[in-house]
Formats: C-alpha cells, structure tokens, sequence
C-alpha cells in the first residue's frame, strides 16, 4: 500500500511541476502577445495555479501532514485554470496548459482523497429538474 502511495505522489509531483511550466510558458505567451484579450483575471490564474502546484509539491515532497490541503486546493486551482485555457480551444499553448492543468487536478484529487464533487450551482440545477 504504501509503494503505491508512494508512486501516486512520485505522479502527483510530476504532474504539478509540468504545470508550473506550462502555466509559466502559457503566462510569458500572455504578457509578449500585445493588444489580445487575455484578461487579469486569466493571467492572475496562471499565476496563483504556478503557486499553489508549487505549495503541493513542496509539501508532498516534504511528506508534511498538511500535503492533501494543499493538493484540495490545487485540485481547485488547476481545474478552474484548465476551464479558463479551455477558452482558447484554438491556441495550442492555451490546449498544452489546459491538459497540464487537468493532469495535475486529477492527480491531486486523489492524494487528497477527494470523490468527484459536484459544483454547488450544478447540483442547484440538478435538485431543479428532479
């Protein structure tokens, strides 16, 4: 169990720090584009995104009690980040960060020991029709 564990960790690590990457490129793609409509709310994503992959992995490397906070939060980061890249379906930096962002939120999403949850305004939408 715990050479698994360990492996899922070893993944989870890699996962974030080739997030950190594509969410850095994806951000100097941002800043050198001029005159495009990459907005601050898209560009302080990538960043807050590089920064909490970066928490994960610092914890989990550590092997710190407090690693699945991290990666509960960085599960929530990464995939906003993919939604928002997502947009830019066209551009194949936006495409790279997006299934960075996905890996990484899906590997974080299991060393946080989180089941699938569902948005709060989805499950509204849900109780609605029933």
């Amino acid at each position: 169990m715990h050479q698994m564990q360990d492996s899922d960790m070893s993944r989870c690590i890699a996962n974030c720090m080739n997030t950190q990457r594509a969410c850095l490129e994806t951000l100097a793609y941002c800043l050198e584009e001029q005159g495009t409509s990459y907005s601050g709310k898209h560009i302080q994503l990538l960043q807050t995104c590089v920064e909490t992959c970066n928490l994960s992995v610092r914890l989990m490397s550590m092997d710190s009690e407090f690693h699945q906070q991290a990666c509960e939060l960085c599960f929530e980061v990464c995939d906003a980040c993919a939604i928002e890249c997502e947009r830019f379906e066209e551009d194949e930096v936006f495409k790279t960060c997006a299934e960075a962002c996905r890996r990484s939120a899906e590997s974080c999403r299991g060393m946080a020991g989180m089941t699938v949850r569902v948005n709060r305004s989805e499950q509204k939408s849900r109780n609605a029709r029933m």
